[in-house]
């Protein structure tokens, strides 16, 4: 649906709350859409592109493109997915999708391309590029099975989140001021102003108290480890577990990981995680290579597919578990991309501490009266100094992942010596 603009307008101060706001309103989405079970970990609706279609016509491209980083970055932060490969999905399928609306906005103009359309190719392209990524990172040549299921639920997505886009645009007090070019709104208080929803009525339910459980361990963890070295601890145990070559070697470190991701509060579901292993092994055996080992009418099971199926799943139900553990909100980058997303982190805050603002039937609304009222909070600070105990056991961390890989490397593990390739 076209919206009648103006050329991208450059800011300076206005326009680092903007992009901040707009930043947080991707974290927001991307955590609704965490929320939502999927049959595959980086297989996403798209909420989180709708700030992204939203700055077409606010920013230059320098800016539009740091939108996009703090977007990717904050997905992976807030997810706990940087040590994974779904932020490798994520970068290029974001960065493509979004070079493709940029690119078609500014070449065919306002009058000629409207949200739905952009939002369309934007999705088609992010998921192609997918597509082509789990070829070699996760399906192998099975994945053309996913093909024409995961390219229509991206057009409709997109469609449908272009649509809406395009009416929010014409109905936003909030898109129209920015547009214009004028300055945002100074937000009194907003906290006080937007009620949140009150607690829930199930607090003395077993889910509850697993979830104040696992919020406590949350609270422990990021209270004992700094995020910046807790960032460093999990880049170490991550080439250690990249670089092992044994499959039972790195199947005793994704336990290890598993291990850390429960203590760290990070919320898991072991039977989400086995039948997404289950789901990459079965997608490998459907392209058979080595030596069958069982047989049943056309479908084989053969040691090469059976083995690069089992690596594959350890390898990247690992990252997510790793990532889960070691990567957090607080985690401060340099420069101004670092104060940009460290403001988008508050807009976040701001944003789920006044969600009640968004209610079913009135979604529109809600969010641009979050937009005109939202005030970034400030992000909650870090643990204090290094302390021996923080040293000691984030070095046990990394040496018990270097010991499994050393080990593999002396030749200590017969690595499924029984299952052959040839």
């Amino acid at each position: 649906m076209p919206f009648p603009g103006k050329p991208a307008i450059r800011r300076t101060g206005p326009g680092n709350r903007i992009l901040a706001l707009l930043g947080g309103l991707c974290l927001f989405f991307s955590l609704v859409e965490y929320l939502i079970p999927k049959p595959l970990p980086f297989m996403r609706i798209g909420l989180a592109n709708l700030p992204l279609l939203l700055a077409l016509d606010l920013f230059p491209a320098g800016e539009f493109a740091l939108l996009v980083l703090i977007k990717v970055l904050g997905q992976g932060i807030v997810s706990g997915t940087l040590f994974s490969y779904v932020f490798l999905f994520s970068l290029a399928g974001t960065a493509v999708s979004a070079c493709a609306m940029y690119g078609l906005r500014k070449f065919f103009g306002v009058k000629r391309t409207g949200f739905a359309g952009i939002g369309t190719a934007g999705a088609f392209l992010s998921n192609a590029v997918q597509l082509v990524l789990a070829r070699y990172v996760v399906f192998g040549p099975a994945v053309r099975y996913l093909v024409p299921p995961f390219l229509a639920a991206g057009i409709i997505s997109g469609f449908g989140l272009g649509l809406f886009c395009g009416i929010f645009a014409v109905r936003s007090r909030w898109y129209r001021m920015v547009l214009s070019g004028e300055a945002a709104p100074a937000a009194d208080a907003a906290g006080d102003k937007i009620a949140d929803a009150a607690a829930g009525a199930k607090a003395d339910s077993a889910s509850a108290r697993r979830d104040r459980a696992r919020l406590k361990r949350r609270e422990n963890w990021d209270g004992f480890f700094p995020a910046g070295d807790l960032f460093i601890a999990g880049f170490l145990m991550m080439c250690f577990f990249l670089f092992n070559s044994s499959v039972s070697s790195r199947f005793l470190q994704f336990l290890l990981f598993s291990v850390l991701a429960f203590l760290s509060g990070k919320k898991n579901n072991p039977l989400v995680a086995l039948f997404v292993m289950s789901g990459v092994v079965f997608f490998n055996l459907l392209a058979p290579y080595g030596r069958v080992l069982f047989e049943w009418g056309p479908f084989r099971i053969t040691g090469g597919a059976l083995l690069a199926g089992l690596r594959r799943a350890v390898t990247l139900e690992g990252l997510l578990m790793l990532s889960g553990a070691c990567i957090r909100p607080g985690l401060a980058l340099p420069g101004r991309m670092g104060a940009l997303l460290a403001e988008s982190f508050g807009m976040l805050g701001a944003l789920q501490k006044q969600k009640a603002a968004l209610k079913p039937g009135r979604i529109i609304e809600g969010i641009d009266k979050l937009l005109w009222e939202l005030e970034p909070l400030e992000r909650p600070g870090t643990s204090g100094g290094r302390h021996a105990g923080e040293i000691v056991l984030l070095a046990l961390m990394v040496s018990a992942a270097a010991v499994l890989r050393a080990l593999t490397a002396s030749g200590f593990w017969q690595d499924l010596r029984w299952l052959p390739y040839n």
